[in-house]
Formats: structure tokens, sequence, C-alpha cells
């Protein structure tokens, strides 16, 4: 029992399983090769820490995990959305809730996040050590120790890998915990980025560049199959390459065999709106401003920068008199609002997804301790793991869970549900 335990990655699924297996009885060592922790986490929420989602029942989280959901049964169960904030608040760091049960420290600060899993590690006399992990040792079936480049091979009696994805590689998400599992015989699952921005090949995204829009409903359909994958109303932004914001990052999520064309993002405009309520509107308008150009009639329904665009996708000519316009010629107009489409070319790539979709598969992982069914004492955390949630602090509170399973049981402790 002197051996102890070995965390290998201080992002947020490791800070907690070293504070768990600390808190169980065992000696911890914390190995991050970054020279301080939680790098992927200071720049999470475009730095304000989206750190959780304040769902107040298992399904609820299970409702946002796309990939692999029901696995994390036995991690929401004993660790929810609710112990999060209250173990950030205990640490020092005020909460506040925001639209979509988003939660952030009130400082609007990641650092303050980092700076409390910190306090968190040091109350737990965790070792914290500034290392590569390059391997582990496993004798008999069973994790013996972890290689690393500067202080050799570290004795162990169980370790939790919790390296992360390949996302934001800058952060040190590089890839490793996945080439140290599958040394040990564990199947990594195809690697694709997620929440992840998506490349659309219509010039009229980059007409729009940087026209971000609110209240809008965003669709993914799948041409293959024909049913619609995601739909939700929020925001998102046009960017020279295609789209992006939180709803394309969730839609993403759901994109499972990228091709060309397959699937196509279908934003409503104006959702608040039937497609009656919005005929209405136009003729309304059009009343109004019967003897002016079609392309200078929608300022009141559109941003300046989506006239042009409106105007081409419409097939109705730019200087023809709105009072001339055709019910056709309005119906066009009317589908372009309802249903503005956009083909999917690609993912970006994924060093820039939050999350990576893939990883050491969970048929191979005990969902109630995140032990490996392969190696024993060898434990899996965070983003290493197949599984991936939306957008909204759904992943953070994935790496909380897994991180506060794994540690709980590979400190040596029994008693969890």
């Amino acid at each position: 029992m002197n051996n102890p335990v070995a965390v290998i990655g201080g992002g947020a699924a490791g800070c907690l399983a070293a504070a768990f297996a600390a808190e169980a009885g065992s000696p911890v060592v914390l190995i991050e090769k970054n020279s301080r922790i939680g790098r992927k986490v200071l720049i999470s929420g475009k730095g304000r820490c989206n750190v959780t989602n304040a769902q107040y029942t298992v399904q609820d989280l299970l409702d946002h995990i796309p990939v692999n959901g029901r696995f994390l049964y036995s991690a929401f169960s004993n660790f929810m959305p609710q112990d999060t904030m209250d173990l950030m608040e205990s640490l020092g760091v005020p909460l506040k809730l925001e639209r979509g049960n988003r939660v952030f420290p009130v400082s609007d600060r990641a650092m303050d996040i980092v700076d409390a899993l910190d306090r968190n590690l040091k109350q737990h006399h965790v070792k914290q050590m500034t290392d590569r992990a390059t391997g582990l040792v496993v004798e008999d079936g069973r994790v013996t120790g972890v290689r690393t480049e500067q202080h050799g091979t570290i004795a162990c009696r169980a370790a939790v890998l919790c390296t992360g994805g390949l996302s934001y590689p800058r952060t040190g998400s590089t890839g490793d915990g996945y080439r140290m599992a599958q040394e040990l015989g564990h199947t990594i699952t195809r690697l694709t980025p997620s929440l992840v921005p998506l490349v659309a090949d219509d010039p009229c995204c980059k007409d729009m560049q940087g026209l971000s829009l609110k209240n809008v409903t965003l669709r993914l359909l799948d041409t293959a199959s024909g049913k619609c994958l995601y739909e939700e109303l929020g925001e998102m932004l046009f960017t020279h390459f295609g789209v992006s914001g939180p709803l394309v990052l969730s839609a993403s999520s759901m994109v499972r065999d990228m091709q060309p064309g397959r699937y196509h993002l279908v934003i409503d405009w104006k959702p608040g709106l039937s497609e009656e309520q919005l005929d209405a509107r136009l003729l309304r308008d059009f009343e109004k401003n019967a003897n002016k150009d079609f392309q200078n009639s929608l300022g009141a329904l559109l941003p300046a920068t989506a006239i042009p665009v409106f105007v081409a996708k419409s097939g109705i000519p730019g200087d023809k008199k709105v009072h001339q316009i055709t019910k056709q010629e309005r119906q066009a107009l009317l589908d372009c609002f309802k249903r503005f489409t956009l083909p999917v070319a690609d993912f970006r790539p994924v060093e820039e997804a939050i999350v990576t979709s893939g990883g050491v598969s969970t048929k191979e992982i005990n969902p109630k301790t995140m032990e490996s069914k392969l190696v024993s004492g060898l434990y899996f955390a965070g983003e290493l793991i197949d599984v991936d949630g939306y957008t909204g602090g759904f992943n953070l509170q994935i790496a909380f869970s897994t991180g506060s399973l794994a540690g709980h049981y590979a400190g040596g402790t029994n008693d969890y549900v």
C-alpha cells in the first residue's frame, strides 16, 4: 500500500482523480507534462470556464451525451453537476447560472477554477510532478509502474490514465494516452473531431463572414437516411470557411461518417414565426416598400451583410420593383428564411475541436469503477474514453464524474453505488 496511485494527466479529470484517490487513503502522484495543471481548463468557455451544466437528474445529463451516454450512468450517479458546484464553491469559487443552465465562475475567470483545483490537490497532499509519462509497466496482468522521461520508472499500486484527446494540442493533448492504452491491448475507436466548426463550400459563408446569428434554429439533416439528427434554437456564426458557434459545435457531434455533401445544415432565421406569419410579415413590408427595388426592401428583416445573399439565393433580381414580385418569388424568399441550406463539406481540423470523439473503447472499461477490463489497476477518465457530450459544460462534467469515480476506486475504496 506504500506505493502511490499514479495519475497521468493534470486536466479536469486528472485533478479530480488525484484528489479522490488521496481522499480514499492512498498516497498519490500526479504526473503532468506542462509546468502547471489545467491548461485546457484555462481556455474553456472562451477563458471563462463553463464548469458544468446544472442538470438535476442523471437522465437529464445522459440526454446531452450523444456518444455512449449509458456508459456514464454510474459516474454521473456518483458525481452530479451539483457536486461539481458544491466542490468549487467550497474551494472559494462563487458560481453563477447562465442561459441553457450553463455554470460559470462569478468572476468569469477560468484561472479561478484552475487555482481551486490546485488548492484541492494541495489540501489532499497530492504530489505534483512535472514530467511526461511514456508508458506503463504491467506485471502479471497488473499495473506496477509508470515510465517517465525524467524520473525513470515510478512504482505505483494503480494508475489513472487521463491524458485528454487530440484537440488543442498546445495544451498538452497530443494523444499520448491513446498510444499507452493501445500498447496494453486496448481498442482505440476512430478518432474524429467533435464540437468543432464545420466547413461549407457555399461562398455565402465567406460573404457573411463575421455575422453572428442569435435565436435561430439549426437542423442537421442526413441525406443518406433522410433523418434530422439535431435541431436546436440558439446562436451560430458565419466564417471564411463555413460556420461555427454553439449550435454548429453541438451539431458536429452528431456527424458519425463525414462525407462531403451527405450532411446539410438548415437554418430557420425566423423560428418565432410560422410560414404563414412570416408570409404575412413579408406582404406588409412589401406594401410599405412597393416602389423600392427588392434589394432595398429587406432591411427590417435581415442584417445588411445577409441581404445580398438572400437576394441571390431567392433568384429575385435585386433591381426588381417590390410591387412586381410574384407569389412564387415571394415563396422562394420565404424558403430562404425558413430553410436556408448549407451542404457540409468537412470538419475543421481536430486541433480546432473542443473535444476528440472516439478513444478507449467503453466495452473494455468497467463503467462502475472506470477500471480496465484487460489490465488490473489501470483506470481511465475524461476525454481519453470514447464518450463525448454537447457543448455547454457537459464535457467538463464527464471529466469530473469519471475522474472522481476512477480516483475513488484506484485509491482503494469500494463503497460507491
